[in-house]
């Protein structure tokens, strides 16, 4: 690959041991000298290895783990094969990050293993707007547009920024810059046209949609048609930070920040406890505690905002507890999602519209 053709494998390798190894998930959270470093190269050389021929990456690899001779063969060959996708951030991960090294140290490598991987999201793009979880198109919940997990948005946010041809993004062309600015454009009108009424009152999101219809859709079978406490966060989050947002995303923000104040759920924790008979010694369950901080459920029965609990049998229960163990350890069916959302995040927006307000 470029950076071992470019020094060398015993160079890279004496560099790499001598730098701090960062993990994958650290690899967007460094200062901007880092970039610039041999660690950011090494992990770079790595990145363009795991890049599919199709500009796309896979979903849950440590990309940051050196790789020794004989396993480099190896992932250069399955990097031809594995399915290409935005779930768990792959894809928009990976090219945030290369445009940060590239703009540290320019490699023409880097430039053109991004471009394709851009090329990739805008290719994957629904003609009316929205993302599929997978591209190339697979049969099944893939296809949807899939705001789960918040892939739709870090789609999103990565295009915009690159619209913007700022920093880091300055190097690419005016083209693909107003593709891209297109794209976000087809993709805002995706997410306020799939804004759940009820009762003449929009509330929130589905976590995925049907990409010709917009009609809400069914993920796994414990994914139900339903509004989303978490994946609507995410949204409304990428609407506050529109500049100079219309009446519609206004509306839009305005009405789902009264629907998260109807559903907040007080009076609960949800705590992980020893239990030596279940599997991995373990259990999560919900204790009643008054001074507890609100929580949101994944998953609200749209019409009532009943929350949802579903195990893999596909059944709604009221409680946690009434669903199988290894779905309560091994997803998330309550959280604090909108908790900064409100406190923090939805003031500071209301007061820079106001702003803008009066200085018009």
């Amino acid at each position: 690959m470029a950076f071992a053709l470019a020094f060398g494998s015993a160079a890279l390798c004496a560099r790499t041991a001598a730098a701090q190894i960062v993990r994958w998930n650290d690899v967007l959270e460094q200062d901007s000298a880092w970039y610039g470093g041999t660690e950011a190269l090494r992990i770079a050389d790595n990145v363009l290895l795991y890049q599919h021929p199709n500009g796309g990456w896979g979903k849950n690899v440590d990309m940051a783990r050196p790789l020794p001779p004989a396993e480099r063969e190896q992932v250069a060959r399955e990097s031809r094969t594995v399915e290409t996708l935005i779930d768990n951030g792959a894809t928009y991960t990976q090219l945030r990050f290369l445009a940060r090294v590239h703009a540290a140290q320019p490699h023409s490598r880097v430039r053109e293993a991004f471009l394709r991987g851009i090329d990739y999201l805008l290719e994957a793009e629904y003609e009316r707007g929205g993302w599929p979880m997978i591209y190339p198109l697979q049969e099944g919940y893939y296809s949807h547009i899939t705001f789960n997990d918040n892939a739709m948005i870090g789609v999103m946010r990565l295009l915009r920024d690159l619209a913007a041809g700022e920093p880091p993004f300055d190097f690419v062309d005016d083209e693909r810059r107003a593709r891209a600015r297109a794209a976000i454009e087809r993709g805002l009108r995706v997410i306020l046209d799939t804004q759940i009424v009820v009762d003449g009152e929009p509330t929130a999101w589905c976590a995925q949609y049907h990409p010709k219809t917009l009609e809400p859709m069914p993920a796994r079978s414990y994914e139900l048609v339903s509004l989303s406490g978490m994946e609507s966060v995410g949204i409304v989050e990428y609407l506050m930070e529109i500049p100079a947002p219309g009446p519609e995303v206004v509306r839009a923000i305005e009405s789902a920040v009264r629907w998260f104040r109807r559903t907040r759920i007080d009076g609960i924790e949800v705590r992980t406890v020893p239990a030596p008979s279940l599997p991995g010694g373990r259990d999560r369950v919900v204790v009643a505690d008054p001074d507890a901080p609100p929580l949101w459920a994944r998953f609200y029965e749209i019409g009532t905002n009943r929350p949802m609990f579903v195990g893999r049998d596909g059944v709604v229960r009221d409680r946690l507890a009434d669903i199988e163990h290894e779905r309560r350890m091994g997803y998330a069916y309550l959280g604090s999602w909108a908790r900064e959302l409100l406190e923090v995040d939805y003031p500071a927006w209301r007061a820079r519209m106001q702003r803008s307000t009066a200085g018009s």
